[in-house]
């Protein structure tokens, strides 16, 4: 068998798999332990150094074949990632339980360079879109640094278990969190950092948006994902450099997704 079709036949179980359990979360805890554990492994898979090279070692018309397989698993797996949010906030709301040591871990690692040398202080104002059930990044922020953390979800479910989690967490915190779109924000003037989650679909929309709604000196981190990655997250786009700049990128090895940071196209950058 050759590389690509060895490729697709260790990603089609994850996709099935992925279709299954996105279609069986029904408020409860039922199948949160399964769900966890398949995408501990998808994880696995993605940050394996044999399986990045494999990618890698494909032709441009092999990505190309596995464009229809890649694009279903990103659109499957982050509507499980969303589910999974939705089960880590049951288990705490719930029984109480923190039982999430490496995924806080995980996240906290991503938050300490998320901005490069751009630096959240208790005078910023971030936003974040996509803040999910679990909202980890507004709450470390928050309590890392005293910053105001603002952050959005189309899932007005998760919105409403976010923000029980952070009543129990994180209650004398600087956080809210809004059922909204950018655009009916009444902060986006104020704003000094943005993070965009990077299973978000539409982020490059969302960051076309938002250059007229914000000032000059904001900076943005787009959590992204390309190559293998890709299968979780969705990629690098580009951008009109009039209106925003790529100033660096920040790639992680060990984690699932990049950061690509971004400054309105006229500012000028010392790095």
């Amino acid at each position: 068998m050759n590389a690509i079709g060895q490729i697709q036949d260790d990603l089609k179980p994850f996709r099935e798999k992925f279709g299954e359990f996105a279609s069986l979360y029904d408020r409860t805890l039922l199948n949160s332990s399964e769900l966890e554990l398949l995408l501990d492994t998808y994880s696995s898979f993605i940050i394996d150094e044999d399986n990045k090279k494999r990618w890698e070692q494909l032709e441009q018309r092999e990505w190309s074949e596995l464009d229809p397989l890649v694009d279903e698993l990103r659109e499957q797996s982050a509507r499980c990632v969303a589910v999974l949010e939705k089960y880590r906030a049951l288990r705490l709301l719930e029984n109480g339980e923190i039982d999430i040591a490496d995924y806080f871990k995980n996240i906290e690692s991503c938050i300490e360079k998320e901005f490069g040398h751009f630096q959240v202080t208790a005078d910023s104002k971030v936003l974040l879109v996509g803040s999910g059930a679990f909202p980890m990044t507004p709450l470390l922020i928050a309590k890392k640094t005293g910053a105001e953390v603002v952050g959005i979800d189309i899932d007005e479910e998760a919105i409403d278990l976010g923000r029980k989690v952070i009543s129990k967490l994180g209650p004398d915190l600087s956080i809210r969190l809004e059922n909204t779109f950018v655009e009916n924000l009444d902060c986006t003037k104020e704003l000094t950092h943005i993070i965009f989650s990077s299973t978000v679909a539409s982020k490059y929309d969302i960051l076309e948006q938002l250059y007229d709604l914000t000032e000059e000196h904001v900076v943005v981190a787009m959590r992204f994902g390309n190559q293998l990655k890709s299968i979780f997250n969705y990629p690098l786009q580009k951008v009109n450099t009039n209106k925003w700049r790529m100033v660096e990128q920040i790639l992680q090895p060990t984690q699932v997704f990049d950061i690509a940071l971004y400054q309105k196209g006229n500012q000028s950058f010392d790095l």
